[in-house]
């Protein structure tokens, strides 16, 4: 039920590109996104305990994503081997390196405006954490329509486990993928696992990094 300072979701346009910017916006304006943001944290710390991963990428948050990197801190306190990446674009492929991230380590702004970390290592992640927009049937993300992830994972041997983070609201149940699209292994919301592919079978966790 809609509170009387938060208008009730409109129905999602089938125009992408008109989709992306309602469901920002939506997402953005939740009253209780906090809430909402405490429920996945915790969500996500469950669904990791059962984890033998490593080596895991994620993201920075930005336009009110889930914030990943306060569970991630905690994970990684538990051993030692533990280490949490963040992107960086490649300008020439256009694809995703994961360098290594830790709270206080040096930051710089990319090309969009988003933080990375600084001359730390490189490496490649066993699990990827994954922002979405929205997310539909089957895996299906509608991430901000660049394709950076679609071609990292394309390239990526073996591939990472790939997680979407999202909010319940951006659930759109007709999305229907476009051919360059690559679905998600999971997805995990505020509520819990909302989808999981049960034919993917998972590389050997290890430490690749280089």
């Amino acid at each position: 039920m809609a509170t009387p300072f938060e208008l009730p979701p409109l129905e999602p346009t089938r125009d992408k590109k008109a989709l992306r910017r309602q469901l920002q916006a939506e997402r953005q304006s939740l009253v209780d996104r906090h809430r909402r943001a405490m429920h996945l944290q915790e969500v996500l710390r469950v669904w990791l305990a059962a984890r033998e991963d490593v080596a895991i990428g994620a993201y920075w948050p930005i336009k009110g994503e889930f914030d990943v990197l306060p569970a991630l801190y905690r994970w990684s306190e538990a051993d030692e081997r533990r280490i949490i990446g963040l992107p960086v674009v490649d300008r020439q492929t256009r694809q995703l390196r994961f360098h290594a991230w830790f709270p206080g380590c040096e930051m710089e702004e990319d090309a969009y405006g988003i933080p990375k970390p600084k001359d730390t290592p490189a490496f490649e992640p066993t699990l990827l954490l994954v922002p979405c927009v929205g997310f539909g049937p089957r895996g299906l993300r509608l991430g901000y329509g660049g394709g950076f992830y679609d071609r990292t994972l394309a390239a990526l041997h073996p591939r990472p486990y790939t997680v979407g983070l999202a909010y319940s609201h951006g659930f759109v149940p007709w999305l229907e993928p476009e051919p360059h699209d690559v679905p998600l292994d999971a997805i995990l919301d505020e509520n819990g696992v909302v989808w999981h592919c049960l034919l993917y079978t998972s590389p050997s966790p290890r430490d690749r990094t280089r």
